[in-house]
């Protein structure tokens, strides 16, 4: 999901990317429905596949639910949320690349954040699921919103 929202001072844009609040609300159900399995199945296996997969979609829409948005951009810098905090940095530190890979038989691209502060690198690799749009677009705007470098 791609929104533009002006900065609190008015002059600049800020421009924030999350999953597709559709796409949070599956696997909500998906994780209550696996709730449900557990809760009549009476097989052992079951019961196990049935608790991974009510943990795994559970977490998966929590974060979904909680970082949002995932991605904001703006002429100052990016900001990036996650399921415990939420970190900033200045364009001065943070490198952006695009990256495509062959999964699968088809082509897939991710976006690349690299961000330095001191001694510390960090990488963080950002898919459409994360962004909620296609990661070729939000590299390009992320350029347009850098600027010259």
């Amino acid at each position: 999901m791609n929104e533009q929202m002006p900065w609190s001072t008015g002059q600049s844009r800020q421009i924030a990317w999350s999953a597709n609040p559709a796409l949070v609300a599956v696997g909500w159900t998906f994780a209550a429905l696996a709730a449900v399995w557990l809760t009549i199945t009476t097989d052992p296996a079951g019961r196990v596949i049935a608790a991974v997969a009510a943990l795994v979609l559970g977490f998966a829409a929590l974060f979904g639910t909680i970082a949002r948005p995932r991605l904001v951009a703006s002429p100052m810098g990016l900001t990036l949320r996650g399921l415990f905090r939420t970190q900033q940095w200045p364009w001065a530190e943070v490198g952006t690349r695009l990256v495509h890979t062959q999964r699968l038989g088809r082509r897939v691209a991710v976006l690349e954040i690299e961000t330095t502060q001191g001694e510390a690198e960090r990488l963080f690799v950002l898919g459409r699921l994360d962004l909620g749009a296609d990661p070729e677009e939000v590299a390009a705007q992320l350029t347009e919103l850098r600027g010259p470098a």
